[in-house]
């Protein structure tokens, strides 16, 4: 059973958790999520500029940018995944051609148990949700930025562009929080032709998850694993988790997260006491002078 952080954000009986599993073994990149996140939650366009290093236009996550898929090309596969070996143009029958394969994999917030950008924001604006979501108001949002630097995923983001919509508010994705109220499946989710996204009860998916993880070990997959499932991890578990078919860093991603905020309670239990210290040397120095 996970941990339902709705209850400690003090919600009454709150729904079961919920949240994303992504099976990035079955990523086709085709972007739907990326394009169904933006159209439902009028997100600007952030550029249609290939980086020149992959068939990616978004590059990372963003303010404008709630659901990125990213393409990794390895040239020497660590598996078989049944690339087809089609002949290069112009290339003689018979001559080596250098196998390789993409790794896709759709990246979103993580909506952590523990999240710092919770933590650290001073107006409020962001909140956790009787799902167990974070989400974040736009209206009461400052643009203060604290939360940037918190998030161990690089996810949150203040929104740049001159004359769009929320320009320097902090920005990410919700997990269609409108759409949950309605019973309804978030965008990215509903897009996805290959269920590579899978959205649902948290206890469900993980179950799913790790079936689908025996399932590739036994079809000759070893390298499959499992990404921010486990509750006992420096961020007490992903809401939105992963399958990847290699290391965490290929895709981006860091390999152990830590919250962010995890040593605040000590760090300021240790600076009251040195300002206690300070005060009573000050008290002592002024009333030995006396």
């Amino acid at each position: 059973m996970t941990t339902n952080p709705a209850l400690d954000a003090g919600w009454v009986d709150p729904p079961p958790r919920q949240g994303f599993f992504t099976d990035t073994s079955i990523c086709i990149g085709c972007k739907a999520c990326e394009v169904a996140c933006k159209q439902w939650n009028d997100v600007p366009d952030d550029g249609m500029q290939l980086l020149g290093s992959s068939y990616d236009n978004t590059g990372a996550l963003s303010g404008s940018t709630w659901r990125h898929v990213a393409f990794i090309e390895q040239p020497v596969p660590a598996v078989s995944l049944g690339m087809p070996k089609i002949g290069l143009p112009g290339q003689q029958s018979g001559a080596e051609r250098t196998d390789f394969r993409w790794l896709m994999s759709s990246d979103v917030c993580k909506h952590c148990t523990h999240a710092a950008c919770l933590d650290v924001c001073p107006t409020g604006s962001l909140f956790r949700t009787e799902f167990g979501t974070v989400v974040v108001q736009e209206d009461i949002c400052n643009g203060c930025g604290y939360c940037v630097p918190a998030c161990p995923f690089g996810v949150i983001d203040k929104r740049v562009g001159e004359g769009v919509k929320n320009e320097g508010i902090a920005q990410k994705c919700t997990l269609c929080y409108d759409r949950l109220h309605d019973g309804l499946t978030p965008a990215c989710a509903q897009a996805c032709p290959t269920q590579s996204i899978q959205f649902g009860d948290l206890d469900e998916l993980r179950e799913r998850a790790a079936a689908r993880v025996e399932a590739l070990h036994d079809s000759g997959v070893p390298s499959a694993r499992l990404y921010g499932e486990s509750p006992d991890d420096g961020v007490g578990g992903l809401g939105a988790f992963f399958l990847l078919l290699d290391e965490p860093e290929v895709y981006g991603l860091p390999p152990d997260p830590v919250v962010t905020t995890r040593e605040l309670p000590q760090m300021w239990k240790k600076a009251g006491l040195a300002a206690a210290t300070l005060l009573a040397g000050a008290i002592a120095v002024f009333a030995g002078g006396t």
